[in-house]
């Protein structure tokens, strides 16, 4: 038998038309980029036997650059119960952080690293007052300090509630379907536009 003949080599198209705001979009998101961070926390154990106390990992999670004097935005659960948190950037730099303030209620925690120089830039700061429902958004987060996850979905509910983790009822929460993965926890939701919501 003879093998059939091999079929005509077919040119590969284009991808096609993109909606208008497509690289619009896509911008404003990668200039959010350098803004979001990975956080590292630890926490102290004792020995039982030796009685020393020593440092161990403990979690992980995102935040994001709120202003220009180092405060860090991140949810309160990515640094709950830690002794300690490090703060790295996207260009690599690992600072301290010191917890400015918390509200376990809100799952939001502040902190500050001290950067000295070639800050990176804030997050553009939007609003949720007016947000819609089928909104589009994204979830930028930074789960292991090596690469940044980007998701998008919709707002999908406003005003819910969720119950937290120490029995306190988390309200006034947007829902979105952005998938949220392991490390992603305090990262930024992003509108269209880039901004904070």
């Amino acid at each position: 038998g003879c093998a059939p003949p091999a079929p005509a080599a077919r040119p590969v198209g284009g991808r096609g038309d993109r909606p208008p705001d497509y690289l619009a979009t896509i911008g404003r998101v990668e200039r959010a980029r350098p803004s979001v961070v990975f956080i590292s926390t630890r926490a102290e154990v004792q020995n039982p036997w030796t009685r020393n106390v020593f440092s161990v990992p403990r979690g992980t999670g995102s935040g994001f650059i709120w202003d220009e004097a180092g405060h860090v935005v991140t949810n309160f659960h990515v640094i709950a119960d830690a002794s300690g948190a490090t703060v790295r950037l996207a260009d690599g730099r690992d600072y301290a952080a010191d917890l400015v303030g918390a509200s376990p209620p809100h799952d939001l925690a502040v902190l500050r690293i001290r950067v000295g120089f070639e800050a990176p830039p804030p997050v553009p700061v939007g609003t949720s007052g007016n947000l819609r429902v089928g909104q589009k958004v994204f979830a930028i987060c930074n789960p292991f300090g090596l690469d940044w996850s980007l998701t998008t979905g919709i707002v999908s509910a406003l005003d819910r509630s969720l119950p937290g983790d120490s029995g306190v009822t988390i309200e006034h929460l947007i829902q979105t379907d952005a998938a949220i993965n392991p490390g992603n926890s305090g990262g930024p939701l992003l509108d269209s536009a880039g901004r904070l919501i």
